[in-house]
């Protein structure tokens, strides 16, 4: 599985990018979401992204996650955040959200469940 890691912080997103690596995943990274969009149009593969809530720029975490269900519906998100979950009218109910600090097994597992290709039975019914 490909992911993608939107974090302006450079240790956290170099952290992040290490233990999803080293759980077997192929890695990509984005400081901010304008980078992250960027990359996104080039990588086809990429299946999740992790993103910050908070980010520099013109766009955050929230305006990151809308523009990826629009525009990439099959890829999942998780957001994450070292401050306040966003209020639920600003953020899109099914993105699940991890506080900071959080354990890698806690991204891992869940990148594992929600962006794993899920099997179709091609069998008609009874």
């Amino acid at each position: 599985m490909t992911v993608l890691v939107v974090e302006d912080e450079t240790l956290v997103r170099m952290f992040a990018a290490d233990f999803l690596d080293e759980a077997g995943f192929k890695v990509f990274e984005a400081r901010d979401a304008d980078e992250a969009l960027t990359i996104l149009q080039a990588r086809p593969d990429i299946q999740a992204v992790i993103t910050d809530v908070e980010m520099p720029g013109p766009l955050n975490g929230c305006d990151l996650a809308r523009v990826v269900q629009e525009r990439w519906p099959g890829v999942r998100v998780i957001a994450t955040s070292g401050r306040a979950q966003p209020l639920a009218d600003d953020w899109p109910e099914d993105i699940p959200f991890i506080t900071k600090p959080y354990l890698p097994n806690t991204i891992v597992d869940l990148v594992k469940r929600l962006a794993r290709p899920q099997v179709v039975d091609l069998e008609p019914g009874p």
